[in-house]
């Protein structure tokens, strides 16, 4: 029976327990609210210095740098929030979720100073412990986090070498993420460039590979063990380090997340590496929930642009980038409004930038041939869940009495599960490779609600599940159809979700009010995310520094449309909310307008 939201309301009030059967997404009716409203500009007052295509977290960005230099700048978001994949949405009323992106960590340290944003309102939870991992029949469970002393202790209970080992593979990891800080703040060089008559370019060209002799100066000793680690399978540098299954398959998630790679896969242990290298607020590598959801990081960058004089749109989605004479000259609206501009920065992925927003026949065969090869293979699925209690775990930590109300300390870390060896990882990666989604998914659960009482009713929580590996178009399905996904495949693999977590947390399905799953062609639709790819195309050894997202164009320049600009995480360094391609593009951006006058 569908109940109203009025009905589901009184039935938080009143306790009722609901049947994991009683409630099926098509019975609420969603609204898909934003929760950080920022006020939108209402008048549109070109021409402008930039524009910018998209209102993610990365134009929002560079919309504050531009606005911060003097520039007169205008963002365009198709949606009606701000903030891209980095949003926080009511999508079950009552429930706020972090609909797509999730934690907070790698947001670059200049850019969240620079942009004051504890000043305009972010506010966020350290995580500590911040992984879980339950050994599924079995009491057992591995509980990581900042106290080196209680690592050693729940590492011991699997290996005493491992333990003994531990802390030293962190410093070793810290090291070199501490190495790459250099080539993340700063524009890579352009190869194009280097064999250029221009002393403009090749001076610009040695400029801009200071910062790599940064980088290798600083690894020193280490650098034999960086180059190692980038170019092999994340299972070859584990199992350097360590013996125990749970232990290596619990940090391999960190080498796959996001990627159709396996832990066995070369290229796995530069992800491993992605993932490290955060820090906020001078913590290094800490992963953290932010107050009201992801929205709150895009709002207070919001904020930020604003407060300089940025004009932000929502529901003005751009049609095509207006070229005269090889030259980005501003942006049609699809309400047939033109707006004129100086530069032109685009948010959106390079495919929909460069071969859905150009008029046909912009770019050089050369340039298209080799965006055509850009690679934007996706294997997640994102489920959000809204709960009417805390799951409870089989192999709960140690000294945790499970209860309904009061969160463990497991509660608000990420929950790995599937995650018992390796081996187990490689088998779910080979079932996407045959057009199948995993038998056993690789799922990580995070319960924001433990730390952020803001976000859920009282009693009740948010689960956000990232699973993989799920195929773009699964087996029996075609490409031409509408989503890719059938109800029914799309409600299979739901189910299948919640059973598995069912084996290592009896009752969860009990908890479930309800949940929206998004699969790729879901991320793809709603954020704009080609192929579903978190990352605006994969992290692969081939797209990443000078070749992200070509090797002609790592400046965030297009080589064929002169004012042109890629600001979104396609360009170096790519995804998660790092915020460094638009502070860069920014920065490109305003050497372009200084030129210009």
């Amino acid at each position: 029976m569908a109940m109203s939201s009025h009905m589901l309301r009184k039935a938080y009030q009143k306790g009722t327990s609901f049947s994991f059967r009683a409630f099926q997404p098509a019975a609420l009716s969603r609204s898909y609210s934003d929760t950080t409203t920022i006020p939108s500009t209402q008048t549109i007052e070109a021409p402008y210095d930039a524009v910018i295509v998209g209102g993610g977290h990365n134009g929002l960005v560079a919309a504050a740098y531009l606005s911060k230099a003097g520039k007169k700048v205008a963002v365009f978001e198709r949606r009606h929030v701000l903030g891209g994949a980095a949003v926080t949405e009511e999508i079950v009323p009552g429930f706020k979720f972090s609909r797509a992106s999730y934690l907070l960590s790698l947001l670059r340290p200049v850019v969240f100073k620079d942009l004051e944003l504890k000043r305009h309102g972010l506010n966020f939870y350290f995580r500590d412990p911040n992984s879980f991992t339950p050994i599924i029949n079995s009491n057992e469970s591995l509980l990581l986090g900042g106290d080196q002393n209680k690592n050693r202790k729940e590492i011991a209970k699997f290996s005493v070498k491992d333990a003994e080992v531990y802390g030293d593979y962190e410093e070793w990891l810290e090291r070199l993420s501490y190495s790459l800080d250099p080539l993340l703040d700063y524009v890579p060089f352009n190869l194009s460039h280097i064999n250029s008559s221009s002393w403009r370019d090749r001076v610009q060209v040695i400029r801009s590979m200071i910062p790599f002799g940064k980088m290798l100066s600083s690894l020193k000793t280490d650098l034999p063990s960086f180059y190692d680690l980038v170019m092999s399978p994340a299972s070859k540098v584990l199992n350097r380090w360590f013996e125990s299954d749970v232990l290596k398959a619990t940090l391999a998630t960190d080498a796959v997340i996001g990627a159709l790679l396996s832990p066995y896969s070369v290229g796995s242990g530069y992800i491993l590496l992605h993932h490290v290298m955060g820090e906020m607020d001078g913590v290094r590598n800490a992963w953290c929930y932010a107050e009201g959801g992801m929205g709150s990081v895009s709002a207070a960058i919001a904020r930020s642009a604003l407060s300089s004089g940025a004009h932000l749109f929502t529901e003005k989605p751009v049609k095509e980038v207006l070229v005269v004479d090889g030259k980005a000259k501003g942006i049609l609206l699809e309400d047939g409004t033109q707006v004129e501009a100086k530069v032109v920065l685009s948010n959106a992925t390079p495919r929909i930038t460069f071969e859905t927003l150009l008029p046909q026949g912009t770019l050089s065969e050369s340039f298209q041939k080799i965006l055509s090869s850009y690679d934007y293979t996706s294997t997640v699925t994102k489920i959000n869940v809204a709960l009417k209690g805390l799951p409870q775990f089989i192999a709960s930590p140690a000294g945790y009495t499970p209860s309904s109300s009061s969160p463990g300390p497991h509660h608000r870390t990420t929950i790995h599960l599937n995650t018992e060896s390796m081996d187990q990882l490689h088998e779910s990666y080979v079932d996407v490779l045959q057009g199948n989604w995993s038998r056993k998914p690789l799922i990580e659960m995070c319960l924001p609600s433990a730390l952020d009482p803001t976000l859920a009713p009282s009693g009740c929580h948010v689960a956000s599940l990232f699973t993989q590996y799920t195929p773009y178009s699964p087996a029996g399905y075609t490409e031409t159809s509408s989503s890719c996904w059938s109800s029914e495949g799309k409600e299979k693999y739901t189910q299948l979700v919640f059973d598995k977590i069912e084996e290592y947390a009896p009752g969860f399905k009990d908890l479930i009010i309800d949940w929206e799953t998004l699969t790729p062609p879901d991320l793809e639709r709603i954020f704009g995310l080609t192929g579903g790819n978190i990352f605006h195309g994969s992290l692969s050894l081939s797209q990443l520094y000078v070749n992200r997202p070509t090797s002609l164009n790592p400046s965030y320049t297009c080589p064929d449309v002169e004012g042109l600009l890629l600001c979104g995480s396609g360009a170096h360094p790519g995804g998660g909310v790092v915020g460094a391609a638009g502070r860069l593009a920014a920065q490109t951006a305003i050497k372009i307008l200084r030129i210009e006058r």
